[in-house]
């Protein structure tokens, strides 16, 4: 499962996806979690060496690496220039699974408590006034357009925070997004912004409520997202400690809290994956950025990469129906 968390700017995103990452794996799921917010603070949350996460390899700085590996020896992109971050895989592509061994995985990917991480990397001294921080997360994009994964497989992906996330198609690329929410009108008005651009891509939105201090907060939330509100985490000594440094044991997380993240993982899997859909969309954006810019840049019609009929994930619709 393909998952998103995102929401306001310090409503607790971060931690959510440490929590909901780090419970899975101690589950004994196949676990990737990539950091894709400018604020690269994921590391950290999920017991990272946050100095030594910050030295490593990122994915924004090793784009046409991952190109020039996915592209493999589909004849319709003969080289990585050719590639947008939005390219769909065709005939000869190369698709990625989350347990895997490969160049990309090994080079900047670290394993950790059994999740396997990677950052985009947030700007440098060269980005700032020339660069757009979409550039770097087209990476995930990418990642994620290659990547078949099981119901029984988890890819956590901290997004960056409020609405910018719709600068790109990326949002599509998910089977669940999780908006955790704060008890307040500027985060549920994220909220709100958020399900009305999605609103037209039946894209699968639930909130976690966060930093809940009473019945009150709760009713408030339920007052402004309905049916959406999966549940709702009260403010957590075990998470202060963790903020702080001390990061311990996911199953020292409060039994309450722990539920949370428990029936999160539960409401996700329920849903399902539907890769008809996740193939038609891909093939939507890549269509709208090869006439926005691609193929100005190009000098060819990019939309030629696209192959009707292609779905990723269809090898394992076929197994699974077996």
């Amino acid at each position: 499962m393909k998952l998103a968390f995102v929401g306001k700017g310090g409503s607790g995103k971060t931690t959510m996806a440490s929590l909901f990452a780090r419970r899975a794996a101690a589950l004994g799921h196949p676990v990737m979690a990539i950091d894709a917010d400018i604020n690269q603070h994921l590391a950290a949350a999920l017991g990272l060496d946050a100095e030594a996460a910050a030295m490593g390899p990122v994915l924004g700085e090793h784009l046409a690496d991952i190109k020039d590996y996915l592209r493999g020896n589909n004849p319709l992109i003969p080289s990585a220039d050719l590639m947008l971050k939005t390219t769909p895989p065709g005939p000869g592509s190369r698709l990625l699974t989350v347990g895997e061994t490969n160049p990309v995985f090994d080079a900047l990917f670290t394993d950790h408590d059994g999740i396997r991480f990677a950052a985009t990397g947030g700007f440098v001294d060269d980005d700032l006034g020339v660069a757009c921080y979409h550039s770097k997360v087209g990476a995930v994009e990418l990642l994620l357009n290659h990547l078949v994964d099981g119901t029984d497989e988890f890819v956590v992906v901290d997004m960056v925070a409020g609405a910018e996330a719709f600068a790109s198609g990326m949002f599509t690329r998910f089977d669940h997004t999780f908006l955790v929410c704060e008890p307040t009108l500027r985060s549920v008005g994220v909220y709100k912004q958020y399900l009305g651009y999605a609103e037209d891509y039946d894209v699968r939105i639930s909130v976690i409520g966060n930093k809940i201090d009473d019945d009150d907060d709760v009713a408030f939330l339920r007052e402004h997202v309905g049916d959406a509100l999966a549940g709702w985490c009260s403010r957590s000594r075990y998470v202060k400690a963790a903020e702080r440094g001390s990061v311990g044991p996911v199953d020292a997380l409060e039994p309450e809290n722990l539920a949370v993240i428990d029936a999160a993982r539960e409401r996700a899997v329920a849903g399902g994956k539907d890769w008809a859909k996740f193939t038609r969309q891909a093939h939507e954006f890549h269509r709208k950025a090869a006439l926005a810019w691609g193929n100005d840049r190009a000098g060819v019609d990019l939309a030629d990469q696209i192959v009707p009929g292609h779905v990723l994930g269809e090898h394992l619709l076929r197994a699974q129906a077996v």
